[in-house]
């Protein structure tokens, strides 16, 4: 059972890291366009749509991923805690 919250947690932790990269190439422009740029956006902005429909930008600042990201860490470790009480 020890692996299953490995691999979990992992997966998780790969996803922010894949929002996490996203956010940084929307500062160059360029990155979007090539082939790891467009794959990261198919993964990363269904989920991050939501969140930027509901929260305003302040100015040029997109705050909304980082709200994503607080919400996936809470999801995390709530996946987590269900299935350590189910075990």
């Amino acid at each position: 059972m020890a692996y299953l919250f490995t691999i979990i947690r992992f997966a998780f932790e790969v996803y922010q890291y894949m929002i996490i990269a996203y956010i940084l190439m929307s500062w160059v422009p360029q990155m979007r366009a090539t082939g790891i740029g467009q794959l990261l956006e198919r993964l990363v902005e269904p989920y991050l749509a939501p969140f930027r429909r509901f929260i305003p930008t302040l100015g040029f600042i997109d705050v909304s991923p980082i709200v994503a990201l607080i919400a996936l860490r809470f999801a995390e470790y709530g996946l987590v805690s269900i299935l350590e009480k189910l075990m």
